[in-house]
Parts: structure tokens; C-alpha cells; sequence
């Protein structure tokens, strides 16, 4: 079973929502103005619906198996954006609440950046997603095959 060393901690985030949430029913100039304004349109749901392919483990490059081996063990990693929230802007990845897919470089031999190659985690265990084109497309590592 593979464990990921990134925990989730929503408490202060939700209890910034509650607190807006109860400053709105209260009332007062803002919550009337917000009344009064059209709909905001949702950014959680992506206008379109993506799929999400699989890929052997075996399959992938050695390097991303090395990113898997430093998720595993929670570190080092060599670049300081590894662990970040993964925020799914594109829509690909199953809908879920900020914070719950975490993001990890795969080095790309001769690039002098960190390259397209990405491994992003979900908090269940072995959901990892693998994606070699900067999170145009993603494929769900499969590690029993």
C-alpha cells in the first residue's frame, strides 16, 4: 500500500467560510450588494468533462519512478514546488475540494527547468496520476501490473 506523507488540514479554510457565510446572513451593505449582483459563475466545475487514462507503472520513465520512491518517503525533493496543492484548474482530474491532489516534478533529462512531467496524488491511497505534457492529459498509475 502506498502512503502519502501530505496530510489535508481544511479546518481554517472552513471556518473562513463560516465565518463569511455568517457575516452574509447577518446582513449590512456587502451582503446586500452581493443580493442584489448577478450569480457568480462556478470555477469548481469545469466546462468540460475530461477523461483520465491508465498507464502501467512499468510503463512509466525511470525518473518518475524515482519521484515515487521521494513521495513515499516524504522527501527531499529537489524542487521547491514539489508537495504544492494541485488545483486542477483544467478540470481533468475528478472534481474534489482544494487541497486534496498534491503535485511532484518528474525530472525530464536535459531540460533546464523543471520540465512537462508531473505526478500529482490524490489523498487515496495509490491515486497517482501521471502526466508528461504539463496537465493537458493525465493516466492513473496502475501498480498491480
Amino acid at each position: 500500500m502506498r502512503r502519502h506523507p501530505h496530510t489535508s488540514s481544511r479546518t481554517p479554510r472552513l471556518a473562513a467560510l463560516a465565518a463569511l457565510g455568517a457575516a452574509l446572513l447577518i446582513g449590512g451593505p456587502a451582503a446586500t450588494a452581493q443580493a442584489q449582483a448577478p450569480a457568480p459563475v462556478s470555477v469548481l466545475a469545469p466546462a468540460r468533462a475530461a477523461a483520465v487514462g491508465d498507464i502501467c507503472s512499468s510503463a512509466l520513465p525511470s525518473q518518475a519512478h524515482d519521484t515515487l520512491e521521494l513521495i513515499d518517503s516524504g522527501g527531499p525533493f529537489p524542487y521547491p514546488q514539489d508537495g504544492i496543492v494541485f488545483q486542477n484548474r483544467e478540470g481533468i482530474l475528478p472534481g474534489q475540494s482544494t487541497g486534496y491532489y498534491h503535485e511532484y516534478t518528474v525530472k525530464t533529462p536535459g531540460s533546464s527547468d523543471r520540465g512537462a512531467r508531473r505526478i500529482v496524488t490524490g489523498e487515496k491511497t495509490d491515486e497517482d496520476y501521471y502526466t508528461s505534457d504539463h496537465y493537458a492529459s493525465f493516466d492513473l498509475i496502475d501498480f498491480t501490473c
